[in-house]
């Protein structure tokens, strides 16, 4: 059994060589008892730091070290995208490069797949967060489980381990606009959770700003349906309605009392009302226009700048990468 561990890394230096120690640590003792290979993937996702020296390093000592470099920064769903096209294993880990996700779950993760999980999934805990964080955590997972069509999980994320039967319907799915908690859950299959307590990172800094958190919950909120939409379509009846009572009382009141040119209140009212109703709708349907757009241009996910790896399939699909070693321009 080939055992592959996916490891998006942008800007690590600071980490990486105590997480490529780490993981030559545990996944070497457990290859040994159980009697299985792995490799390490190692996705540098257009890092400005020396993080792709260090991996290049790292390969040329040890044979169980693979790496792809893009061409710039493409973020972390390509990362994903790109391990999980190059793995080879029988099942792949997708974990982070700061060990915030700790590599000593990976036997136990083994195990699971072992006894015959698709899906062997790692949760946390939020201790250590700041209570701000945790609450607002909560309050978007129960907000996005009452609109989206898939599951999400508070505390769940990218650090599971995956079948090949998993990988290949992940492969298959190729929209441009990837947003793989979402994906995880949508392609189902049999699932294990294990739990963990949080981890804090090693070293470095993390790379979730408020503004590319704020994006990845949109993205987590319009992926997998059609509620926004449905919601401006409601906003927009209810509106309507409310306006037929709203003339109908003022005729009403009129035919009883004569004019009354008071009223500025309510005009103000009903100005600013609509016009945020709308201003939203236009907002969401810019939002699906937008993925439309993406979508339509069909440009690959990624380009590789250099490997020391081969991708599974002969072709691109979709990936920018060709099998003679050069990535497309």
């Amino acid at each position: 059994m080939l055992v592959s561990v996916i490891i998006p890394c942008y800007n690590e230096s600071a980490v990486i060589a105590a997480t490529i120690a780490r993981l030559g640590e545990v996944l070497g003792h457990d290859a040994q008892h159980r009697g299985y290979d792995y490799e390490l993937i190692f996705v540098d996702d257009g890092s400005g730091d020396d993080t792709l020296k260090k991996l290049k390093a790292a390969a040329a000592a040890d044979g169980h070290i693979r790496y792809i470099s893009f061409s710039r920064n493409f973020g972390k769903e390509a990362a994903m995208l790109a391990g999980l096209t190059y793995t080879r294993g029988d099942c792949a880990v997708i974990m982070d490069a700061d060990l915030q996700h700790p590599p000593e779950l990976i036997p136990e993760m083994i195990a699971g797949y072992e006894q015959g999980y698709d899906q062997v999934i790692a949760k946390r805990n939020r201790k250590g967060d700041k209570a701000r964080s945790a609450f607002m955590a909560r309050l978007y997972y129960r907000l996005v489980n009452h609109i989206v069509d898939v599951k999400m999980v508070d505390g769940i994320g990218d650090f599971r381990l995956l079948s090949r039967k998993a990988v290949n319907a992940l492969l298959a799915m190729q929209e441009y606009n990837r947003f793989s908690k979402g994906l995880f859950s949508w392609i189902g299959f049999k699932e294990k959770i294990i739990s963990y307590e949080n981890q804090q990172r090693a070293a470095g800094e993390t790379k979730w700003s408020f503004k590319r958190l704020l994006s990845y919950g949109i993205d987590g909120l319009i992926s997998f349906n059609n509620k926004p939409l449905r919601i401006c379509f409601i906003m927009g009846g209810l509106l309507v309605v409310i306006s037929v009572i709203y003339i109908l009382v003022t005729l009403i009141q009129i035919l009883m009392h004569g004019i009354d040119v008071p009223g500025y209140f309510t005009t103000i009212c009903a100005i600013l009302i609509i016009g945020g109703v709308q201003l939203v709708s236009v907002g969401v349907l810019g939002e699906y226009i937008g993925r439309i757009y993406y979508e339509v241009k069909r440009r690959p996910h990624f380009l590789v700048s250099e490997t020391n790896a081969q991708p599974q399939k002969s072709k691109t699909d979709g990936t920018g990468k060709m099998p003679d070693g050069k990535g497309e321009g």
